[in-house]
C-alpha cells in the first residue's frame, strides 16, 4: 500500500516543515510592505486648450518650443470667435523633464469634466458626449511624433448638480462621474502625447453643458513594484517547476497507475508554474500590448484548477470505491467552473481584447455594452456562488464521514489506532490550512480596499496594497508547494509494501477495502453500506 510523504513524514519534521513555510509567508508580506513601493501611481494632468483653425490633422503640442496656440480659459476675447470644433484639448504624457518606462507595464487615462451650470446651457438627461481621440508616441524631444491609435468614441456623461438650478448658482461646478478614457497594455516608449477634439454640430455633443476644462488622470504601475514582483516570480517559478516534476516523477515510479487525486495535484502545479512564468521580463523590451490579457488568462487558468482541486480533493475522500477516479463523477461542479471561468474569459476579450487594437474602446461605453458586461459578471458570480456552497457541503460531509470512520478506530490494536488518529488528524489539519487560505484572500482583499494604502509603524511605512499583492502571490505558491510535496509518494514506500505483504487480512484491511490510492486517509474515508 503506498503512503504518501504526509503521512509518514514524523510530526517533528511537518512542524519544521510548516515553521519555514510560515518564514517564507510573513517575508512575501514584508517584502512588499517594506521594500516595495505602492503598486500603481496615479498623476492628474489639466489638458491644454489649443487652436486648429484649420483643423488638420497634426499633433498638436501643449508645451516645448513646438507648443501650439493656445487660450488659458473660454472667456478670452480669442475664445469668442472660437468655433468648438477649433479647440484641440492636448495632454503630454509624463509631465515636463520626466520619461516614461517599460517598467510601468501599463497605461490607463480617465477623464475628469469641469461643467459650470448655466441656465440656458445646462446637462441634458441620459446625454453621451462624443470624444475624437487620438495617441502618439516618440522616444526622444527632437523627432517627430509617430501616430499610435485614433479613434472616435462615446462615453455616458453622468453628472449631478448639488444645489438648485436657479440664475443665483450660475458658475457653480457640476459634479460628474469620472470617465474610462484609454487602457495602454504597454509602456514601451518614452513620450505620449494625447490630442482630443468634442466634434460639435446639430446632433453630436449637444446638451453636455458649458465645459471650462478637461483632466486627464493618468495610472500607471510602478516601476519598482514592477522590479520586487518580477523578482518574486523568477525566484517562484524555477522552485514550483522543481517540485511539480519532483513529484511526478515520484508517481511514475509506482507499480500503478495514477488516480484522479493524483492527476489534479500535477495539474495544479502546472497551472501554478503557468501563473509564474515571467514573461515581463520579455516585456521590458517589446512592446507587448496583450499583456495584461495575458495575465489575466494566466491567473484564470490557476484558480479554475484551484476550485477544480477543491472539488476533486474533498469528493476522493468522501465517495465510495465505484464512484471514485472518475472525472465525471464531479460534473456539475467542474462544469460550473468552467462555465464561470469562460463567461469571464469572453468578458475579458470583449474589454482588453479589443483594447489591442483600440485602447480607447470601452464596453461600458453603451447602454448595450453595460448590460451584457452586468449580466455576464452577475452569471459569472452566481456560478462560483453555487460552486462555494456545494464544496461546503462536500467539506461538510467528508468531516462527518471522517467521524464515522474514527469510530471503527477502537477495535484495532493500539499502535495501529494510533497511527490511524494521527493520519486522519493531519487530513482534517490540511482541511482547515486550505479554508485558513481562502478566508486570508477575502481578509487581505477587504483590508485592501478599506485602508489607506499605507500604515505608519515607528519610522517605517508599511505599504498595504503591495503587501497583499505579494502576500497572497507568496501564499498560493506556499500552498500549491506544501500540496505537491505532502501528497507526493514517501521513499518508505517499498519498505511498507514488503512489511504489509506478509501479513494475513485484519481489521486495517476491512476498514481499508483493499482500495489502492495515494493516502491512508484517501483509502479509510470511503462510504460504507451502512452509511
Amino acid at each position: 500500500m503506498a503512503g504518501a510523504i504526509i503521512e509518514n513524514m514524523s510530526t517533528k519534521k511537518l512542524v519544521i516543515l510548516g515553521f519555514f513555510i510560515l518564514i517564507f509567508q510573513v517575508l512575501s508580506i514584508m517584502v512588499g510592505a517594506l521594500i516595495a513601493p505602492s503598486p500603481t501611481s496615479a498623476i492628474r494632468y489639466l489638458t491644454t486648450k489649443c487652436i486648429n483653425r484649420h483643423r488638420t490633422r497634426g499633433w498638436l503640442m501643449p508645451w516645448g518650443s513646438n507648443r501650439c496656440q493656445q487660450i488659458h480659459s473660454f472667456d478670452e476675447p480669442l475664445a469668442k470667435i472660437l468655433d468648438a470644433n477649433d479647440i484641440v484639448f492636448a495632454v503630454h504624457v509624463p509631465l515636463p523633464n520626466k520619461e516614461m518606462s517599460p517598467w510601468f507595464q501599463y497605461m490607463l487615462a480617465v477623464l475628469q469634466f469641469d461643467i459650470a451650470f448655466k441656465m440656458i446651457n445646462q446637462i441634458e438627461d441620459d446625454v453621451v458626449i462624443t470624444i475624437d481621440a487620438g495617441l502618439a508616441h516618440r522616444d526622444d524631444l527632437k523627432s517627430n511624433w509617430t501616430t499610435k491609435f485614433h479613434s472616435v468614441e462615446q462615453r455616458p456623461l453622468r453628472c449631478t448638480f448639488a444645489v438648485p438650478k436657479t440664475y443665483e448658482n450660475e458658475g457653480r461646478f457640476y459634479h460628474c462621474d469620472p470617465i474610462p478614457f484609454m487602457e495602454l497594455g504597454s509602456v514601451a516608449h518614452k513620450y505620449f502625447l494625447i490630442n482630443l477634439r468634442l466634434p460639435v454640430n446639430d446632433t453630436m455633443n449637444v446638451g453636455i453643458g458649458d465645459i471650462k476644462d478637461i483632466h486627464i488622470v493618468g495610472i500607471h504601475q510602478n516601476g519598482g513594484f514592477t522590479k520586487v514582483w518580477i523578482s518574486m516570480k523568477t525566484v517562484f517559478s524555477p522552485w514550483i517547476i522543481v517540485a511539480t516534476v519532483w513529484y511526478w516523477h515520484r508517481i511514475c515510479l509506482m507499480i500503478r497507475p495514477p488516480v484522479l487525486l493524483e492527476k489534479v495535484v500535477f495539474a495544479l502545479g502546472i497551472s501554478m508554474t503557468v501563473l509564474n512564468v515571467p514573461v515581463e521580463w520579455l516585456s521590458l523590451g517589446f512592446e507587448w500590448t496583450w499583456m495584461l490579457l495575458f495575465e489575466d488568462v494566466q491567473q484564470g487558468i490557476f484558480y479554475s484548477t484551484l476550485f477544480c482541486f477543491w472539488i476533486i480533493f474533498c469528493g476522493e475522500h468522501l465517495m465510495d470505491q465505484s464512484q471514485r477516479n472518475r472525472l465525471s463523477a464531479y460534473w456539475w461542479q467542474v462544469g460550473l467552473v468552467v462555465f464561470g471561468s469562460s463567461i469571464l474569459l469572453i468578458f475579458d476579450l470583449s474589454e482588453r481584447g479589443v483594447h489591442l487594437t483600440n485602447p480607447f474602446y470601452s464596453v461600458w461605453a453603451s447602454e448595450i455594452g453595460t448590460n451584457v458586461a452586468i449580466t455576464f459578471i452577475i452569471v459569472a458570480g452566481v456560478s462560483v456562488s453555487l460552486y462555494f456552497f456545494s464544496l461546503c457541503g462536500m467539506v461538510r460531509c467528508v468531516f462527518r464521514n471522517i467521524g464515522g470512520k474514527i469510530q471503527q478506530l477502537p477495535a484495532m490494536p493500539e499502535a495501529r489506532r494510533l497511527r490511524y488518529k494521527g493520519i486522519i488528524f493531519r487530513f482534517k489539519f490540511l482541511m482547515l490550512v486550505t479554508l485558513a487560505c481562502a478566508a486570508m484572500t477575502v481578509i487581505f482583499f477587504i483590508l485592501n480596499q478599506v485602508s489607506d494604502g499605507y500604515w505608519h509603524w515607528g519610522d517605517y511605512t508599511l505599504q498595504v496594497h503591495s503587501a497583499f499583492l505579494t502576500g497572497i502571490y507568496g501564499m498560493w505558491n506556499l500552498y500549491v508547494f506544501t500540496i505537491i510535496f505532502l501528497y507526493a509518494p514517501s521513499h518508505k514506500y517499498n519498505r511498507q509494501k514488503s512489511n504489509m505483504v506478509e501479513k494475513p487480512e485484519s481489521q486495517e484491511t476491512q476498514l481499508t477495502g483493499g482500495e489502492q490510492g495515494p493516502t491512508e486517509t484517501y483509502r479509510i474515508t470511503g462510504k460504507v453500506a451502512e452509511e
